[in-house]
């Protein structure tokens, strides 16, 4: 079976920057197996696949060790393969998906994607997280992920996590954030339990940072940026128990993949 697989690089608008992900467009569902596989041997933060639905697209996300329930830069990805490559005729697409549905506008060349809302709820801080960032935070709060909050831009940039350390925690990743100097507030994030000791650039950790800084900085609009190597930008809007994040997308590699499926 032959395959066709896109490599976009997601928030952003030039290649080689922002966060890479892989979309396989597929006519139906292949074996959770094979769909691991690919992810696995394409080696990137996630692989989305994705077959159309009676009222839009079912998509599925996948790191290179096991399948996610929510992921904002393949989803990007994913709606700018149906929108600039597919040929998709309608501004909005929807997915079905793990996390409910998900809408992506297309408006100029960006896309703004609706995704529910993940406020954080306080809780104490575990002590394996402060032995794996290798600094105490002033704040911690718990979704999804653990989201961290230090004082500045500099502490984000200067840390240097031990990623063994942090993969024993309970919850999916880490999220630390700081207030930014040309952003409204700045983050990285950590997932090496997944697979992906740091991703580049993660929309779906703008679902627990948005609300989180909305209510910090008393305005519901606000714009982010991710400072891994490859940082990312991206603007994000909280609209009720919604989270509008926008950013744009560049096609890196088109390509065909040969599988057996038994």
């Amino acid at each position: 079976m032959k395959l066709t697989l896109y490599q976009i690089d997601a928030f952003t608008d030039k290649v080689f920057s922002g966060n890479p992900a892989a979309v396989c467009p597929l006519n139906e569902w292949l074996p959770d197996s094979t769909l691991q596989a690919i992810a696995q041997e394409n080696n990137l933060s996630e692989t989305a696949f994705y077959v159309p639905a009676e009222n839009g697209f079912h998509i599925r996300w996948f790191t290179p060790v096991a399948e996610v329930d929510l992921c904002g830069h393949a989803t990007l990805a994913t709606a700018f393969v149906i929108h600039n490559i597919i040929g998709y005729k309608n501004d909005i697409v929807r997915f079905n998906s793990g996390s409910g549905d998900l809408f992506v506008k297309k408006t100029g060349d960006s896309l703004s994607m609706d995704f529910p809302s993940q406020p954080g709820s306080s809780c104490p801080i575990p002590p394996a997280l402060v032995e794996g960032l290798v600094k105490t935070p002033s704040e911690v709060l718990a979704s999804e992920d653990f989201l961290v909050v230090f004082e500045n831009e500099e502490d984000i940039l200067s840390m240097q996590p031990d990623f063994i350390t942090l993969s024993k925690l309970e919850l999916r990743g880490v999220i630390i954030t700081a207030p930014g100097k040309d952003a409204d507030f700045v983050s990285r994030f950590f997932c090496p339990k997944l697979g992906v000791d740091e991703d580049p650039v993660t929309g779906s950790a703008h679902c627990a940072l948005t609300p989180y800084w909305a209510e910090k900085l008393g305005k519901t609009k606000l714009s982010a940026r991710q400072l891994s190597k490859r940082t990312g930008t991206l603007e994000c809007e909280l609209r009720g128990n919604r989270v509008i994040i926008t950013g744009k997308a560049v096609k890196y590699m088109e390509a065909k993949i040969d599988i057996n499926v038994s």
